[in-house]
């Protein structure tokens, strides 16, 4: 079976975007008109959201990731107590993501540090991946690995804190917790350990790893053995999950190219992928057209 290409956000089109709104411009409001702004909001986000469903089952993408900041300050009390409104909206919307066979999927922003040296760090980043586990309870997403949080190691030198911590998490939020190794802090086989040792799951990233190890091909042995270390990592092994992007100027730039022209060959056994890259859709439909289609009959890893 052909792995499975995500999309991740937003397109490069209009098709799939979100309004925002800061938490000063929030703030400058008076309370009732707080409540009123974030009712507004809500309701054309969510609107979007369901518009994201259907343009991936219309494009024939079955993962979606799910932007951070779809319902902002839902960890406040007054957000919270205004998307509670929405609870059948929210369901309704999950359900049509499982009636169609789509993968909801998120990725909390760089604010969760659940190993940080500073208490209130770690207890505000509890608090984010609640709302977030909250919200997709409300969705009637299942508390698995299917419907996964994805998280970075955070702090470095704290891999004992991050297990103490990850341990202590909510059911709804570790059941559904994942790791990713990173550029910098957390090595592959790092989040490999992390993983083994709490029961998450791991999100290997190529590109991430590559830098990490300062390799120049995609193609090193360590890649596919990390693939299949990650794999272990899954209580459902075709639920796994992988990262790709490729780098801007060069092969080890951390910066996101337009597209994806290189691939590892070790990818073509992983269930799904979600494709890291600016043009979206665009590069999803490349890969689809070239890699996933002739890639066989070409080098391991060149596309074009």
């Amino acid at each position: 079976m052909l792995p499975e290409l995500g999309l991740v956000c937003i397109t490069t089109s209009d098709a799939v975007r979100y309004k925002t709104m800061t938490r000063k411009r929030l703030l400058q409001l008076e309370p009732a008109e707080q409540r009123r702004s974030l009712h507004t909001l809500y309701a054309e986000n969510l609107r979007r959201l369901a518009a994201a469903v259907e343009f991936c089952h219309a494009q024939g993408i079955r993962l979606y990731r799910l932007i951070s900041g779809t319902f902002p300050f839902a960890d406040d009390p007054v957000g919270e107590a205004v998307l509670t409104e929405f609870a059948g909206e929210l369901r309704q919307v999950g359900d049509r993501a499982s009636t169609l066979g789509i993968r909801l999927v998120l990725h909390p922003d760089q604010f969760v540090v659940l190993n940080s040296d500073r208490p209130d760090v770690i207890e505000n980043s509890i608090k984010i991946l609640k709302t977030h586990a909250w919200i997709f309870d409300l969705m009637g997403l299942p508390q698995s690995q299917w419907a996964l949080m994805n998280i970075h190691g955070g702090k470095g030198d704290r891999a004992d804190r991050l297990i103490q911590v990850i341990r202590a998490l909510p059911t709804n939020i570790r059941d559904r917790l994942t790791l990713e190794n990173d550029e910098h802090t957390y090595s592959a086989r790092d989040i490999s350990a992390i993983c083994q040792a709490t029961g998450v799951a791991m999100v290997f990233d190529a590109h991430h790893h590559v830098i990490h190890q300062h390799l120049t091909t995609y193609e090193d042995p360590s890649v596919a053995e990390m693939v299949e270390a990650a794999r272990k990592t899954w209580s459902n092994p075709d639920w796994q999950l992988v990262h790709i992007s490729n780098g801007n100027e060069s092969f080890g730039d951390p910066r996101h190219s337009d597209l994806i022209t290189l691939m590892p060959s070790s990818y073509r056994t992983v269930p799904w992928i979600e494709i890291e890259a600016k043009q979206k859709e665009v590069a999803i439909e490349k890969l689809r057209n070239e890699w996933l289609l002739e890639g066989v009959e070409r080098s391991p890893e060149q596309i074009v």
